[in-house]
């Protein structure tokens, strides 16, 4: 049976604490206040019989400090960086993760421990967003790094010469620089994944072991985990439908150019516009069958499937051709006879039988490819749209063709299912500020994230000025989604529509073109606080539009735009 039992307003308590303890001591037993009067007897007793403070809490133990540190284009360095930092964070490393547009070779000189991620563009560029940071850490006047100790991960495309230049020339420069390398540098090809989970298990063992800080300790050992952070991966993509398969260039134009609409219904992927979706092709069954025959293999089923679906039988490095030679026992040819030759010259120009193991060895992974998503989630629901140019092509006596371009644009049809998954672009979005005007550059299929920026701003109801400048051969034929265009015109949502059709007059034409010929009202949206996006061919229309935008906005201009994330470019 309760009591009111109640303290005393002269008791050694806060009101609201007297208050909250009369709430238990009002309906307590005399059961309960024994027992309770019995355990405080104890307490007091424990503590020598007074009151006493409780002693400090002992201060923290030094955690190993990391810094990661990427330079990314496509996105795979910086995927890279956020799984190395998930490995250290649960090995109880105090890690920081940085990009490279958002530093300096100043400040990575004051860290202790630096594991750089870096990327090799094209013929042995820096990624765009790490034009800044490569320039700094190789002029004279570069910060010194001997209070740091550094590992480097490369990654490039052995197709290319420059072949992980951007991460040697980094690597060699930290050296110089009084850094102490933690573990050798890894060059990675485009099959990356387990090399680069090797590394990045090594590298933080290595740290970890060699650190005066404490790691703390996990229960179970943490590797990089490849797909862990994302459910569909080119390991594991999803099976998206086909719907739409809609040829958009006329009959009469030498490109044929297809709008592809992928169901995503149920896979969870929400992208952005700006994103990329990525594809896994399938090879040429007729490629496939020569590619056997060449290496004395035909009518192997079990190899030719693999051939078809997992290897890649068309570009030819100058390693290929050099691990050819050593197998086949004869001469490699010189570097530069792969220039434009694929596999199968390779074969045929040396022939030899081989074995299944023997082929595959020599083969890479087939890589998935990136293209521009073409619509916004808002406007089309669970559907990614693609806008793909089949490509075909002669070199070197031969006929050729594009793995990806021609699978989807030949041998699959509405109905079939395509193997996809997304690669994000967080670096190409439209601004967060929707009254931001943009101007966007993109010739050919480089329209298609632009079709996906108009989407998502007609759907929001953003207020920014949008303006498209466009090219291609022919305004009768290749004006790809002319009638989108032009109804959005029609609806105020595009301010200004500028074309460029190369070969509708006797003087070839093209974007950049329009642009100088506009640059009087493109030089005032600049001022106005537009956003600049180029999306499209790397090789030349990129390089011409940035000379162009220069001779109009000054380097400097072009250069302070880029750090403002005002000038972005996704070009491949």
């Amino acid at each position: 049976m309760s009591t009111g039992v109640l303290l005393p307003p002269g008791a050694p308590f806060a009101p609201d604490q007297i208050a909250a303890l009369n709430g238990v001591f009002g309906n307590s037993t005399g059961e309960q206040r024994a027992w309770l009067s019995g355990f405080l007897a104890g307490v007091v007793a424990a503590s020598g019989g007074g009151a006493r403070l409780a002693a400090p809490p002992a201060p923290p133990k030094a955690r190993v400090p990391l810094t990661i540190l990427f330079g990314t284009e496509s996105g795979n360095s910086e995927a890279l960086a956020q799984r190395a930092r998930r490995a250290a964070a649960k090995l109880g490393f105090a890690v920081k993760l940085a990009d490279m547009a958002d530093t300096t070779p100043a400040r990575m000189a004051a860290v202790p421990n630096l594991m750089l991620i870096v990327a090799t563009w094209g013929e042995g560029d820096p990624p765009q967003r790490a034009v800044d940071f490569h320039e700094a850490l190789l002029a004279a006047g570069a910060p010194r790094f001997e209070k740091t100790r550094f590992a480097v991960l490369s990654l490039g495309d052995r197709a290319y010469v420059q072949f992980c230049e951007i991460g040697r020339q980094m690597d060699e420069r930290l050296a110089a620089l009084g850094g102490a390398r933690i573990v050798d540098r890894v060059d990675c090809d485009l099959d990356f994944e387990t090399a680069a989970a090797s590394w990045i298990d090594s590298t933080l063992d290595r740290i970890a072991k060699e650190s005066t800080e404490t790691v703390m300790a996990v229960e179970e050992a943490v590797t990089a985990d490849f797909g862990a952070a994302e459910t569909w991966t080119r390991a594991n993509p999803f099976a998206g439908e086909i719907g739409e398969h809609a040829r958009l260039t006329g009959s009469r134009s030498i490109s044929d150019t297809r709008h592809l609409e992928i169901s995503l219904e149920g896979s969870g992927i929400a992208y952005e516009p700006g994103d990329a979706l990525g594809i896994v092709p399938r090879n040429d069954p007729e490629l496939v069958d020569a590619v056997l025959k060449a290496a004395g293999l035909a009518g192997e089923a079990s190899l030719r499937d693999a051939l078809r679906d997992r290897f890649d039988i068309t570009t030819l490095t100058a390693k290929q051709a050099a691990d050819h030679a050593a197998l086949a026992g004869t001469t490699a040819p010189a570097a530069d006879w792969v220039v434009g030759r694929q596999v199968i010259d390779l074969l045929e120009a040396a022939p030899h039988k081989f074995s299944p193991q023997q082929l595959t060895t020599l083969l890479r992974p087939l890589p998935p490819r990136y293209y521009s998503i073409a619509s916004s989630r808002k406007s089309v629901g669970e559907e990614a749209h693609l806008l793909v140019a089949g490509v075909r092509y002669e070199a070197h006596g031969r006929a050729r063709a594009g793995v990806a371009s021609i699978d989807m644009n030949e041998r699959r049809k509405s109905g079939d299912k395509l193997d996809v998954f997304l690669r994000p672009n967080p670096h190409f979005r439209l601004p967060a500020d929707p009254s931001r005007p943009i101007v966007m550059i993109g010739p050919g299929t480089g329209v298609a994230p632009f079709r996906g920026f108009l989407q998502e701003r007609e759907a929001t109801g953003a207020k920014g000025k949008n303006w498209l400048v466009f090219g291609h051969r022919n305004f009768m034929h290749d004006f790809l989604y002319q009638l989108e265009w032009q109804d959005w015109i029609k609806e105020g949502l595009l301010t200004r529509l500028d074309v460029a059709f190369s070969r509708d007059q006797p003087e070839k034409r093209y974007v950049q073109h329009a642009l100088w010929d506009a640059r009087d009202e493109l030089t005032g949206w600049v001022k106005d606080g537009a956003a600049l996006y180029v999306c499209g061919d790397m090789a030349a229309m990129a390089k011409d539009v940035h000379e162009m935008l220069t001779n109009i906005l000054s380097k400097e201009q072009l250069d302070q735009l880029r750090r403002d994330g005002r000038y972005l470019r996704d070009v491949y």
